[in-house]
């Protein structure tokens, strides 16, 4: 696989490829695609204090002004859409339409972010005290860590960092040790856009090549206002209490095991092609991947042979050539992770359609495998575990109280859909006596959120919120401000001190 080009193309130098400790192998095939040099401990606490100092320098500039950098940002990814969607193929293994669709999500954050950079507002309130006025204001709040996974390599470093940077924050970004060269090529572009800008401070963007060290010193550094960091629950159990310790922000994205619900008066064509999507696309390596079918009996078996036809022509191969549908898994360790989980499916009584491996002639260092569907007798404790893989149970339920109850009975509560033609139903689903996650969808699957809204989720998946809706709040200071401009000092609640 010659990328030579297009690395050339994305701004990367091929020669600072070659040597280095961390070895970057791509899932399509398992060969070598480069070698990098990981930075030490004291390399990291140096990029922290170069972006520290372009902060200070950065949050002086009008908002406005920022957004405009943002906006070079987008004409850049614009323009590099088709290279920079095939090294994601290429690094994380996702077919081409999804790679390109990853860069498209990062454009259209970038114009998210340069309309709210004239957007930034806070509130007047009134005041008790005659004679005062009483306002909120937005203000810039520091270096912004951001760890990203390697199921999305850069859309969602995107989502936090056009954010930041119109709210008038630097950013400090530790990418996956597997997906690192997506990170690199991102910072190249960014470049190319400070350029254009003109007069953007150096270290606005740093970017951290390694593993836990180095992730470590991002996470206990006084100078990172904002720790967002996206992975593993269990990555999210030990970054979140030591940013807590140091009185850090943190916004987690962690694990999800989503669900889709289908009712007896589902369309049940639409529910099939929502759940399919939803389970195998990414090779079911998404936080919004659907996990779980919570179907009623009475559609159960007519839905899932729709499901083993569909499963059965989807096409497994490389996500390079046209036609693949499922690329694949990231490694190794996710490929016996998932036939772990399934030897536990089948020790609690399910029936395994799929799942085997795939392709091992052609490609003996890769790992794919064909999409599983597993019918369970009920929601056991693999169930309720999310394996990163494309793995679907399906169950079957009786009530709809029962499915509400299956559906929020996980640690997880990322997204969540229910496909109904009921308006009952539908409304209920969306309801607080619902389903208890951050996304609720009818009629839609689990995956594929749009930017304009918040995406995050409840419980175990962090309760953090990333993208759109009032999201960029997190990466700023609130300050409410009273001004007196009377001849008196009144104090509030109508207290009386001294001789006043």
């Amino acid at each position: 696989m010659d990328i030579t080009e297009l690395f050339k193309e994305l701004g990367l130098d091929s020669s600072a490829l070659s040597s280095g400790t961390l070895q970057v192998r791509s899932p399509v095939d398992g060969a070598s695609i480069a070698v990098l040099s990981e930075h030490t401990r004291n390399e990291t606490i140096q990029i922290i204090g170069q972006a520290h100092e372009a902060f200070l320098a950065w949050r002086r500039v009008p908002a406005p002004r920022r957004g405009e950098l943002v906006r070079l940002l987008g004409e850049e990814l614009r323009t590099h859409k088709q290279a920079l969607g095939r090294l994601v193929s290429i690094e994380a293994g996702k077919i081409t339409a999804e790679g390109e669709g990853e860069v498209q999500e990062m454009i259209d954050i970038c114009d998210f972010a340069v309309g709210l950079s004239r957007q930034l507002y806070g509130l007047t309130i009134a005041s008790e005290r005659p004679g005062h006025r009483m306002m909120e204001t937005w203000h810039p709040l520091g270096v912004v860590g951001v760890i990203s996974a390697f199921n999305f390599p850069v859309a969602v470093w995107s989502w936090n960092t056009a954010l930041a940077l119109v709210c008038g924050d630097a950013v400090v970004w530790k990418p996956s040790e597997k997906t690192p060269l997506t990170a690199l090529a991102c910072q190249a572009l960014l470049r190319r856009a400070m350029e254009r800008f003109g007069d953007a401070p150096q270290g606005l963007l740093g970017v951290l090549i390694g593993g836990r060290e180095v992730g470590e010193a991002l996470v206990d550094d006084a100078r990172v206002a904002l720790v967002s960091a996206t992975g593993s629950t269990r990555m999210g159990r030990e970054v979140g209490p030591r940013v807590a310790q140091r009185f850090g922000r943190c916004l987690l994205e962690l694990g999800g095991n989503n669900a889709i619900i289908v009712t007896p008066s589902a369309d049940l064509d639409m529910a099939a092609r929502g759940i399919l999507f939803g389970a195998v696309g990414t090779a079911g390596q998404r936080c919004t991947s659907t996990r779980r079918l919570i179907v009623h009996h009475s559609v159960a078996d007519r839905l899932v042979e729709k499901l083993k036809k569909a499963y059965a022509s989807a096409r497994v191969g490389s996500p390079l050539e046209a036609g693949t549908l499922v690329g694949p898994l990231i490694d190794r360790a996710a490929f016996e992770a998932m036939q772990l989980a399934l030897e536990q499916a089948r020790a609690h009584g399910g029936a395994v359609f799929g799942g085997e491996r795939q392709l091992q002639d052609a490609y003996p260092d890769a790992f794919y495998v064909s999409p599983a569907l597993v019918e369970m007798p009920e929601q056991t404790e693999v169930v309720c575990q999310e394996t990163f893989a494309p793995i679907l149970y399906v169950m079957r339920y009786e009530s709809f109280d029962d499915a509400l109850t299956m559906q929020n009975g996980v640690p997880q509560g990322l997204s969540s859909a229910v496909f109904t033609t009921d308006l009952r139903e539908a409304e209920r689903f969306t309801s607080p006596e619902g389903s208890d996650c951050g996304i609720a969808n009818v009629n839609i699957g689990t995956s594929g959120a749009e930017i304009g809204g918040a995406f995050g989720g409840e419980k175990e998946t962090g309760g953090g919120r990333e993208s759109g809706s009032d999201a960029w709040k997190a990466y700023m200071r609130r300050a409410t401000n009273t001004i007196n401009y009377s001849r008196e000092l009144p104090l509030a609640q109508g207290i009386k001190f001294g001789d006043d």
